[in-house]
């Protein structure tokens, strides 16, 4: 199987996978979110034996968790738990079962599960957060059990699949002078990669200039990026360097380039093709030597079919491009990044001995349900938003034995929680409410991908009001297919590429008719109703 297989349609409007990435053999796996015992968050444990058909149990003292560039490792261990083990097991649509008994205490979004649950290969792709005993909490998820960096390799925190491919990009660019477009959300982490990109390189030693275009006045972008002599305009009262002659040698960084206004763009374009600047009131052009990292949270392509970005300037900007995956995509991460963030925090204000329990039946720092809480919720400012969060945290809990919510926090987790995942299985082993499997015809046969012409996909996406699973039992193929052919169009978008502008405005115009704005949009109805309770738009429907 290979990422981005199980994307459902709660997730295609956020993920684009990158053809150049790395194709990973996917098995489950548990990931510690939260233990007493902090320095076990991170490790992992893989199931891969639940896709041989085999049943693995998980107790207090077996099997071992470990991180994924460690040799060895030890069992949950917490005095709490049960020697009875929780099972998992293969499910019948291809995901995984578990089955509680009546040893460990599980708890699901809330819920103590008292009969055998399953979760399908899709919420596997999101992540599933389990309470055991009200103590630990783990990621059931897929990962990629080849996978052996560090947890912080290259000066980014994580094991998922998506920092691993990040990770995988910047060693193969770093050394080469092309320039890199990085790509993703506010608050992802862009300029981490970019200084990661430095390190990386030969241009190491020298300086690393970040420049965020979108906080320059657009009248005087031109001077501050190429200088300007004295005397150039009102105001030059004396010469100015600018960021391409500080940063010669070195790197330069621009943030937020989709922001930089058209005359600067044709600048941009020319520095790029000639290596040379010309300072504003300077005739004669000045060589440079600068390797320049651009990045983006805006749709380009969007912004040149409006007329307000250059297409040969991004064809320039993108000789290599990086994709940063938001915080919802790399959940099994956030265990790692929340105790990074606090560990940095705490030693701030002397209490850093709380994440060094020396007992390991002391009650957890951070509550269990507070930790299925962060996995769970939605993080629209991504890492960014996560950090800030963990700073309220601490700050707000001095003073108490565990962390606590204050009810504004409380109310801002509630706002794009998960919903629980998985079903119920009965006593015949199908799944509570599940509709039962039509039994297979014989000579039935299915289309393959590569037969279904762009036209008909999109005809097809039309006439089934843009239902992903409707689009492609009309076409006949698998519907793990036709996210595959989304991502190959050119001409198709998803929930992920609407600007907020878009978004916001057709909400005002089909009064919150989410039908009809999936209709005009063009894009999965799922995918646009998640975009709309991120963005706290759905509180206003009329």
């Amino acid at each position: 199987m290979r990422e981005g297989r199980f994307a459902d349609e709660s997730t295609i409007g956020f993920k684009k996978r990158n053809h150049s990435e790395p194709v990973a053999r996917l098995v489950p796996a548990l990931t510690i979110v939260s233990h007493p015992m902090s320095h076990r968050v991170g490790e992992r444990l893989l199931l891969d034996g639940v896709m041989a058909g085999r049943e693995e149990g998980v107790s207090r003292n077996a099997p071992d968790f470990m991180r994924p560039d460690a040799a060895l490792g030890s069992p949950l261990a917490d005095p709490f738990l049960s020697r009875k083990p929780v099972v998992f097991a293969s499910g019948s649509t291809g995901g995984v079962r578990l089955t509680p008994g009546d040893g460990i205490k599980v708890t699901l979004a809330g819920e103590v599960l008292k009969s055998p649950w399953e979760f399908s290969p899709e919420e596997l792709s999101v992540g599933v957060a389990l309470e055991l005993a009200e103590r630990v909490v783990v990621l059931l998820h897929w990962a990629d059990p080849s996978a052996n960096s560090p947890v912080d390799a290259l000066g980014m925190v994580g094991t998922s699949v998506g920092i691993q491919n990040v990770r995988h990009h910047i060693e193969q660019v770093a050394d080469l002078r092309v320039p890199v477009l990085v790509r993703g959300e506010t608050g992802s982490g862009k300029e981490l990669i970019a200084q990661a990109i430095h390190r990386q390189s030969a241009r190491r030693e020298k300086v690393f200039i970040s420049v965020n275009l979108g906080a320059i006045p657009k009248e005087l972008a031109a001077s501050e990026l190429f200088g300007a002599t004295r005397g150039a305009f009102t105001g030059a009262v004396r010469d100015r360097e600018g960021f391409f002659r500080a940063a010669h040698e070195g790197t330069l960084f621009l943030d937020e380039v989709g922001e930089a206004p058209p005359e600067v763009q044709v600048m941009l374009l020319r520095v790029l093709e000639t290596g040379e600047i010309y300072p504003v009131g300077e005739r004669t052009p000045v060589k440079v030597d600068v390797r320049l990292i651009a990045a983006t949270d805006a749709h380009l392509e969007q912004q040149i079919q409006e007329g307000r970005f250059k297409a040969p300037l991004l064809h320039r900007l993108a000789g290599y491009e990086i994709r940063v995956p938001p915080l919802r995509e790399r959940r099994e991460d956030i265990g790692l990044l929340f105790h990074h963030f606090a560990r940095e925090e705490l030693e701030s204000i002397g209490e850093a001995w709380r994440l060094k329990p020396e007992d390991s039946s002391t009650e957890p720092w951070l509550p269990a349900p507070l930790a299925s809480r962060l996995v769970r919720y939605g993080w629209p400012g991504n890492i960014r938003q996560l950090r800030n969060l963990t700073r309220q945290l601490i700050i707000g809990s001095r003073g108490h034995s565990r962390l606590r919510l204050d009810p504004r926090l409380e109310k801002e987790l509630e706002q794009s929680l998960l919903p629980r995942p998985g079903r119920p299985i009965s006593g015949t082993g199908q799944a509570v409410g599940a509709e039962p499997k039509p039994p297979e015809q014989k000579g039935s046969s299915r289309r393959r991908a590569s037969e279904v012409s762009e036209p008909e996909l999109l005809a097809a996406l039309r006439e089934s009001a843009w239902d992903l699973k409707a689009a492609a039992d009309r076409l006949g193929i698998p519907r793990s297919s036709i996210y595959d052919l989304i991502d190959k169009s050119p001409n198709i978008r998803t929930a992920g590429d609407l600007t907020v502008e878009e978004i916001t405005r057709c909400f005002q115009e089909c009064s919150g008719d989410l039908d009809a704005m999936a209709q005009r949009l063009e894009v999965s109805k799922r995918a646009l109703g998640r975009r709309i309770k991120e963005l706290g738009l759905e509180d206003r429907r009329t």
